[in-house]
Parts: C-alpha cells; structure tokens; sequence
C-alpha cells in the first residue's frame, strides 16, 4: 500500500489500467475494427501507439467515470507485433501480440473437459502441441449478481504445459483451423461444468422475453456450479463483451435436460440473441448437440436434442452430432473430444471461412413414405448410407395406438431405409435414436452419424 500511494503521489494521477484480456501474447482479430479499453484518471487522455502502425495514434477521452474506449484497425493475420498506452507519464506496453482468428469457447463440463481428465482420442497431441500461432485466454470460474468490468486470466501460448489444462474441444477445434487457415488463433475458454443455460444469459434477455420468466428460476441445484440466472454471463462473458471474436463454440444442454427438455430452444434462441446483440457481433455460433447417457428420466434428452437442432432456423448457426463418440453410455463425459474438436472446426471452415471442399453436415431425416406393412425413410446425405454394424439398431415403429416398437431395418439400393415390425401391422410413425442412450451406427460418406429424428409429433 506505501509503494502504491508514493506511485499516485510521485505521478500525480490515477494509474492507468487495462483489462486482463489486453496483455501479452494476445490474439486479436485480423483485418478489422478492434475495440480497446481500461480505466484511468477521468478528464485526461490516453493515447495508443500500435506497432503495426506507429505513425497513426489513436487517442482516446478518459471519462467521468474513469473509463475509456478506443477502436483499432488490424491488419492481416501474423505477428509479433505491441501496442503502447500513454497517459500522462504512465504508460502500459502489451508484447508479443498477433493477429489471427479469435474464437470463444463456452458451455458446461463436456466444453470443460481437458486432457488432464482422459481423452481417448488424442493421439500424439501432448508431444507435438508446441505451437506459438495457437494462445489460450482461461478464465477465472467467478459469478456475479451483476455485470462485472473485469475478469481473472491472461494470455499464454500453447505448450505441453497450458494445453493440457484448456478444454480440449477448443484445442483441437482451434489446432484444426490453424492448419487450414495457415493463421494465428486466440482461444477464450469461458465454462464450467454442471451449469445451466439460463446463468450464461444476460438479464437483458429474460427482460425482453416474458415467456422466459417461468424458465428463469426453473433450475437444477448442484452444489459445485453457480445456478441463479445471469451469474455466469455477468462474472465470465460481459467483463469482454468488447472484445471482437470471430465466434463461439458451445457445448451445454446436460444440466437443462431434466426441467426444460421441451422448451431449451427459447432458451437457446435467446442465449444466442443475447450474446450477440451484448457483443454487438452477429457471429456465428456452432455447437455440439448433448451426447447419449443413460442416466436421464424417461427420454427427455431425446426432446431436448431435437429442441437444439431448432435452433439452426437461426442464422449463422450450425450444429454437430457425438452420438457415435461415445465408448460408455453410464459416462456423461464422451472420452472422444478430439473428433468432437474437429467437427466444430469443419463447420466454421465450411460456413464461415468457405473452404467449400470440406462436408460438414451430419445426414438427416428427409421423408417418410408408407406402403403397407412397411416404412421407407429417405434421408439427406453424402453419399449413400452405411452401417458400422451387421444390424442397422435403434430404429422404431408405431401404428396408430402411438407404441412404439424395435424395428428391423434393412437399406434399399436407392439409399432409402425399409423398416418393419411384427408388432405394428400398419405404420404410422418413425423413430430414429430417440431415447437417451442410443448410439448411432449409420454413416454417410464421410463418416457423420444420421441424426437422431422423429416423424411424429406426440
């Protein structure tokens, strides 16, 4: 404290600071407008010096409340580059900066799950993980009953020591468009595990959409993780809400699958308005529908896996599927968090970066056709469908009195799936991998699960 007061004594000013998202090793985003900011003594001015154009400073006003927002233009991706913060007679220098792509990885614990916890998929990944053009920003686990300024965490590059304590999701997700894009990508980890939907969602949104209110105090109490709405969002996304990112990731839904299984896509579609309208960003964001478990009451996690893929009536969504990801249905934590990572990457090198020669997308239900005893399912893919099995599992059939039954499947030489029953006389009904554990053992072309779905809509 006598070292800090003799500093504002000797200075004559406030100190001038910078958020923790502002410091060394940070990636911004390339070739756009980039939001900067901190605090300072009111009624002075800061002035902003970037390496990569120090002939153009950028001066920011200081206000009453002692903070200050300035915007930078970046150029194309690469490095090393710094930028210098002058007020008065402090100034605050951030090294070792690039510039690259920037993407948020958030959710519950299958977004949390790093290689410290057992992935099975990895490979050689820790050996050969040393990479300066790949950074993570971790932050600090905090809640808030209100909007926070600030956060704890710092900028590192990865290594075999910061990788494997980042999500592995993120990791392999941001490995994947480093390869592809041949450019440096910042990584913000925001998640923790056991959390539900409506704690990542700003107070914004339960405000301007009524129907939300009955959801907004409607959750699972876990004694490790924060469950009041807003907690998260306030301590663990607005403090960089000004931060420019190219997207999010996310991977969430477990802990909402035992009250709002029927109703999570109001809640998604808010959670994706709100995001974006606090980050004034229309970015896309891509996500992981939840994995089969058995430990669900009744197959509530069927409805909430279809009300996740509603969400991609949103633009600038996309979503992937893990049902073939998954060794130990009794696990809720799939150990394959690799090929999980790469899917996620496919999407956006696919949607947001248009590397059209990459086939993201999962096939999917298409048509339901009765001729007698028997259903015939047409379904959109690549290619014609194959099984990884002898015997095509999981499908179902109903008549008329809505049971359903196991059906027997066999896959016809237009690619159509021929379903039977001896128990249903007349179908009426399709069901494909609607319950909570089934795995997926059909594949396109390109080795993507077929989405879970189902014809009815009792």
């Amino acid at each position: 404290m006598f070292l800090l007061l003799t500093t504002f004594w000797a200075n004559g000013q406030l100190p001038l600071r910078l958020p923790s998202i502002l410091s060394d090793h940070a990636v911004l985003q390339q070739n756009t407008e980039v939001k900067v900011w901190g605090w300072g003594p009111g009624s002075m001015k800061v002035s902003i010096v970037c390496s990569w154009n120090k002939s153009d400073t950028v001066f920011a006003a200081i206000g009453p409340d002692c903070d200050w927002e300035a915007v930078l233009n970046t150029p194309g991706a690469g490095g090393i580059h710094s930028i210098q913060f002058i007020c008065g007679k402090q100034m605050i220098s951030i090294e070792d900066i690039v510039l690259g792509e920037v993407w948020l990885c958030s959710g519950q614990s299958n977004m949390e799950f790093n290689m410290k916890w057992g992935i099975t998929d990895a490979g050689d990944a820790l050996t050969n993980c040393k990479n300066n053009e790949i950074r993570f920003f971790q932050v600090g686990q905090s809640y808030n009953k209100y909007p926070q300024t600030n956060c704890e965490g710092k900028w590192v590059v990865c290594d075999e020591n910061s990788m494997p304590a980042f999500s592995s999701i993120g990791y392999f997700f941001g490995r994947r468009l480093n390869d592809q894009l041949k450019v440096p990508v910042g990584l913000i980890g925001s998640y923790w595990g056991g959390t539900g939907i409506q704690t990542w969602m700003p107070a914004e949104v339960f405000d301007k959409k009524p129907e939300l209110q009955k959801m907004k105090e409607n959750i699972e109490p876990y004694g490790w993780a924060p469950k009041g709405a807003n907690l998260l969002y306030n301590a663990m996304i607005h403090p960089f809400k000004s931060y420019h990112i190219a997207g999010t990731i996310w991977y969430q839904g477990e802990a909402n699958v035992a009250s709002e299984f029927s109703e999570y896509n109001k809640l998604f579609t808010g959670f994706i308005e709100g995001w974006r309208n606090a980050f004034q960003n229309n970015f896309p964001i891509y996500y992981v529908q939840i994995a089969p478990w058995n430990g669900y009451e009744g197959i509530k996690s069927a409805y909430l896996r279809e009300q996740q893929e509603i969400a991609l009536k949103l633009t600038g969504t996309g979503m992937i599927s893990v049902s073939d990801l998954v060794d130990d249905v009794a696990n809720i934590h799939p150990g394959k968090k690799r090929k999980a990572g790469e899917r996620l990457a496919n999407m956006a090198l696919k949607e947001q970066y248009k590397k059209f020669e990459i086939q993201p997308y999962s096939p999917h239900f298409s048509q339901l056709t009765i001729k007698g005893k028997k259903a015939f399912v047409s379904v959109t893919s690549i290619g014609k469908l194959k099984s990884n099995n002898q015997k095509i599992a999981n499908f179902q059939l109903a008549g008329s009195d809505k049971k359903f039954y196991p059906a027997s499947a066999s896959i016809e030489k237009d690619g159509s799936i021929q379903l039977t029953s001896v128990n249903v006389k007349i179908p009426v009904a399709v069901r494909y991998c609607f319950t909570n554990d089934a795995i997926s053992n059909l594949f396109d072309s390109n080795n993507l699960p077929l989405l879970p779905f189902r014809t009815d809509n009792w």
